[in-house]
C-alpha cells in the first residue's frame, strides 16, 4: 500500500508539473492573438488580468491591451484603476480611444466638461469626418453634455447638428426629446411640444415624449390631452430608454407617472 501511494504521488507530481509547464508555455509563448482573445473573453477575472500584464510586458505600446483591460474595472465602478488604463490607451492612440473615454466621462462619471474636451479633441483630430463614439453621433453626445451643464442654448445647437449629421428620418428620436426638454427649460413651450410630437412621429413608443407632453399639457390645463399622453406613457413604459450600467440624463421612472396622476387629480 505504501508503494502504491508513493507511485501515486510521483504520478500526480508529474501531471501537475506538466500542467504547470503547459500553462506557463501558453502564457509566455503561444500566439499573441490567442492569448489576447482568451483574456478579453474572461474579462475581469484574475487570470485575464494576469494575461494582460504579460502581454503588456511583451508589447508595451499596444493600445488595445490597455483599453481592453480597462473595461471590466469601469463596468464595475472601479474608475481610478479603469481610467488609469484607459488614459494610457488614449495616450498611445487618441483617435481610437478618445471617443470612448469621452462617452465614459459623460455617461458614467457625469464629468461633462471633461467629456466635451475629449469630444472636441477627437473632432479636431478627424476633420471632415463625423465621429460616432461608442456608436453614438458625436454631436448628440455633445448636446447631452451641454444639457448636463444646463447650457441649453449650446445643447440645442449640437442636437440640431446631430440631425444634420444623420438626417431627420434616421436621427435617434431621443434627439427630439432632448430638444423638447431644452426648449421647455428655456420657457418655449410650443417649441417643446413640437419637438416631442416629432419624437412621437418617429415612434409612438417614446415614453419620455409622452411624459413631457403630459406635463406641459397639465400646466396648460389641457386635461384631456395630458391624460391621453399619461395613459400612453404608462402603456409603453417598458420601451423607455434604459441601460443596466448607468442612468440617463433624461431617464424616466414610474414615480413620474404617479406624480402626474396626482397633479391631475
Amino acid at each position: 500500500m505504501k508503494r502504491f501511494f508513493k507511485i501515486f504521488k510521483i504520478v500526480l507530481g508529474v501531471i501537475l508539473t506538466a500542467y504547470t509547464v503547459v500553462i506557463i508555455s501558453f502564457l509566455l509563448f503561444s500566439p499573441f492573438e490567442d492569448r489576447y482573445n482568451l483574456a478579453a473573453h474572461m474579462q475581469g477575472v484574475f487570470f485575464s488580468q494576469s494575461v494582460f500584464e504579460i502581454l503588456k510586458f511583451q508589447q508595451p505600446e499596444n493600445d488595445e491591451l490597455y483599453f481592453e483591460q480597462s473595461v471590466p474595472f469601469n463596468k464595475r465602478g472601479y474608475y481610478a484603476r479603469g481610467f488609469s488604463l484607459l488614459d494610457k490607451a488614449v495616450a498611445l492612440n487618441p483617435k481610437v480611444h478618445l471617443g470612448y473615454r469621452g462617452y465614459m466621462k459623460l455617461r458614467f462619471l457625469r464629468n461633462y466638461k471633461a467629456a466635451l474636451e475629449d469630444f472636441d479633441r477627437l473632432d479636431a483630430l478627424t476633420p471632415n469626418f463625423v465621429d460616432a463614439p461608442w456608436g453614438e453621433d458625436i454631436d448628440f453626445l455633445r448636446g447631452e453634455a451641454y444639457f448636463g451643464l444646463e447650457d441649453y442654448e449650446n445643447s440645442i445647437i449640437h442636437f440640431k447638428k446631430s440631425i444634420e449629421n444623420q438626417g431627420e428620418d434616421w436621427v435617434d428620436n431621443q434627439t427630439y426629446v432632448f430638444l423638447g426638454l431644452c426648449e421647455y427649460r428655456l420657457g418655449n413651450l410650443e417649441e417643446a411640444i413640437n419637438y416631442h410630437q416629432k419624437a412621437l412621429s418617429q415612434s409612438e413608443y417614446t415614453v419620455e415624449a409622452h411624459i413631457e407632453l403630459a406635463k406641459i399639457y397639465a400646466e396648460q390645463n389641457k386635461t384631456e390631452a395630458a391624460k391621453t399622453h399619461l395613459e400612453q406613457a404608462d402603456k409603453y413604459f417598458s420601451y423607455k430608454r434604459d441601460n443596466p450600467y448607468n442612468e440617463y440624463l433624461n431617464e424616466v421612472y414610474k414615480s413620474d407617472l404617479v406624480l402626474l396622476e396626482h397633479s391631475e387629480a
